[in-house]
């Protein structure tokens, strides 16, 4: 059970990350490879909730169905490594 104080630390600590990551234009600065590939699963993503895809595919999702199923380290996994552990891709 996360804490009302857990909450709120984790989100400033999103918060300062998006406004670093902006200011540092730290994405910019990753390999081409690794842009390439963000920005693929991006659109990965976007395309599902476009067609309204039924099955579960975003991070949030797959997590709690690892959550349900007792997936050791699903915390600190992707959406793909989420997804392979899961047998969904």
């Amino acid at each position: 059970m996360v804490t009302t104080k857990q909450r709120k630390a984790a989100r400033k600590n999103v918060r300062k990350a998006i406004s670093t990551a902006k200011r540092k234009k730290t994405i910019a600065h990753m390999p081409k490879k690794t842009r390439s590939a963000l920005g693929k699963q991006a659109s990965a993503v976007r395309k599902r909730k476009r067609t309204g895809a039924s099955t579960p595919k975003t991070r949030a999702e797959l997590i709690k169905i690892a959550r349900r199923r007792g997936l050791e380290g699903r915390s600190k996994m992707g959406r793909d490594e989420l997804a392979r552990a899961l047998g969904e891709k």
